[in-house]
């Protein structure tokens, strides 16, 4: 299996009208998404946005939690989350450096709550396209009312929502963690359902 990473995008997402917008980061997706990435044992995480300022506000929290910082001292495992979190600008960007990275682009894989005219993968047909693929994948998560119709569109696959038909607000946070499982939870091989043995991301 290549090299996952995930990443969550705060530019392109659509607001509660459709309009695109930029999100702001939050400490929490932060964290909690670096923390259920990394008990994944995925290679990295990428928090996306293009506003300087969030730049700005990103490294403080990764410096307060980095070799130096003080979060570091106080919480070593959390600080060894964060250091998978990796900034990025695009998703463009983002697949340049893990082309530049492994020699490959990534297979792009993409989420959405909503139901939108794109064929779906099923969480075990993606789970075993990616344990027999030797190439990265990225993992994408849309902030705000989710990713755009036409990075959707752009993705190689889009996954089935977690709860289709029903009511489906989780926030990104839950939304990562109970995919991440779907795709690299145990169950996968106590089941059968993915052929192969355990290993890390």
């Amino acid at each position: 299996m290549g090299a996952v990473y995930v990443a969550l995008v705060h530019h392109p997402v659509r607001d509660k009208t459709g309009e695109i917008v930029t999100t702001a980061i939050t400490n929490f997706d932060v964290h909690d998404i670096a923390r259920s990435a990394r008990t994944y044992d995925l290679a990295g995480y990428f928090v996306i946005t293009p506003i300087e300022a969030q730049h700005v506000l990103l490294g403080r929290i990764l410096a307060h939690w980095g070799k130096d910082g003080a979060g570091t001292k106080r919480v070593p495992p959390r600080a060894e989350a964060l250091s998978i979190v990796e900034p990025a600008r695009s998703i463009e960007e983002v697949v340049a450096t893990l082309r530049d990275r492994h020699g490959h682009a990534p297979r792009v894989i993409a989420t959405a709550a909503r139901s939108t005219g794109i064929t779906l993968r099923s969480f075990a047909d993606e789970a075993l396209a990616i344990a027999s693929s030797d190439a990265p994948t990225l993992l994408l998560f849309g902030t705000g009312h989710g990713l755009t119709e036409a990075v959707l569109e752009g993705a190689d696959a889009l996954l089935l929502p977690i709860r289709p038909g029903g009511y489906n607000h989780l926030s990104v946070r839950a939304a990562v963690a109970i995919i991440l499982d779907r795709l690299f939870g145990d169950h996968r091989f106590h089941s059968g359902a993915v052929d192969g043995s355990e290993g890390g991301c």
